[in-house]
C-alpha cells in the first residue's frame, strides 16, 4: 500500500502534545480497556507508541500487540520506544495479511484499542469500526477515545472564521471528524457491535508550550498545509490573539476545552 504524504514530526509531537498519552489522560480509557496477559491487541493510530509499548508490557511475550499508523515518521519513533511490531497503514483502509499465524490477520484480536486518533479519520469512520469488527474474534472488545461533540469548542470556531475572512472555505479544509456519542454509539450497532458504554467527557487540556506551539502542529500541517508559511503564520496569529480572551488565564497559560468520545463495544459471541 502506498503511503501517503507524511506531515506529522513525531519530535514536534513529543515536545508540544505529550499529555495525549500521559497517564493522568489515558487511565480512563485504558481502565475500560482492561489488557491482560497473554491477549492479542491491535491499536489503531499507534503514533509515537508509548502506549502500545505500556500495552506490550502487560501481555507479555504470551500476548501480542501490533500498532498501526499513516505516519512513517510516528511508526519510525514507535519503534526506537521499543515497540516491536508495527506498520505504516490508513487505519480506515486495512490491509489484511493472510497464511500467517501472526500480524495483522482477521478475526484473531482479542481486542481493538485507540486513543485520539480516530477523529483524524474524517474520510471514511465507518469503514474503521468494520475494520475493527473484522480484527476481533467474537466476544472481542472495541474500546478507545477520540475527540467528540463539541471538541476544541471555541478554537475550531476560530479558525473557519480568520479562514472564511480570507476566503478560504473551512469546511473542505478542516480535517477533524468529532461526532456525539448518539451518532457513534449507531455507527457502532449498525456493524453488529454492542455498546456497553458509551460518552462524552469534557477536560480543560493545558497546553504547556502555548496555543501557536498547538497550532503549528496540529493545524500548519493539516487545516493550513497547502498555504504559504507567511499566510499560515498570519492565519495562527490572528486564531491566537482571537482565543486569548477564554483560553489564556491570569499567569499566562494556555488551556483548550477538549471533550471526549470514550466507549466500549463488544462483538457478538459466534
Amino acid at each position: 500500500m502506498a503511503e501517503r504524504q507524511d506531515n506529522w514530526s513525531a519530535t514536534e509531537y513529543n515536545n508540544t502534545a505529550s499529555f495525549v498519552y500521559s497517564d493522568k489522560f489515558t487511565r480512563p480509557v485504558l481502565d475500560l480497556l482492561q489488557p491482560a496477559k497473554s491477549q492479542r491487541i491491535l491499536d489503531l493510530g499507534c503514533g509515537s507508541g508509548e502506549l502500545t509499548k505500556a500495552l506490550m508490557d502487560v501481555v507479555g511475550p504470551e500476548g501480542y500487540v501490533l500498532g498501526l499508523d499513516s505516519s512513517r515518521n510516528m511508526i519510525d519513533k514507535a519503534i526506537s520506544n521499543g515497540v516491536v511490531d508495527v506498520r505504516v497503514m490508513d487505519v480506515q483502509k486495512i490491509a489484511w495479511e493472510y497464511g500467517s499465524s501472526t500480524g495483522l490477520v482477521e478475526h484473531s484480536f482479542d481486542a481493538v484499542f485507540t486513543n485520539a486518533a480516530l477523529h483524524w479519520c474524517k474520510e471514511s469512520p465507518t469503514d474503521v469500526v468494520k475494520n475493527a469488527w473484522s480484527a476481533l474474534k467474537p466476544q472481542g472488545r472495541f474500546v478507545g477515545e477520540m475527540g467528540g461533540f463539541t471538541n476544541l469548542c471555541g478554537l475550531r470556531l476560530s479558525l473557519h472564521r480568520v479562514l472564511r475572512r480570507r476566503g478560504h472555505d473551512p469546511r473542505v479544509r478542516d480535517p477533524w471528524y468529532f461526532p456525539s456519542d448518539t451518532a457513534y454509539k449507531g455507527m457502532l450497532e449498525s456493524v453488529g457491535f454492542n455498546v456497553e458504554t458509551i460518552g462524552l467527557y469534557p477536560r480543560l487540556t493545558p497546553v504547556p508550550n502555548g496555543l501557536k506551539a498547538w497550532l503549528d502542529l496540529f493545524v500548519r500541517r493539516s487545516m493550513l498545509s497547502d498555504l504559504s508559511d507567511a499566510e499560515a503564520d498570519e492565519i495562527l496569529d490572528e486564531v491566537v490573539k482571537e482565543c486569548e480572551v477564554d483560553m489564556r488565564d491570569e499567569e499566562g497559560n494556555w488551556h483548550i476545552m477538549y471533550v471526549r468520545l470514550r466507549w466500549k463495544a463488544t462483538k457478538p459471541a459466534a
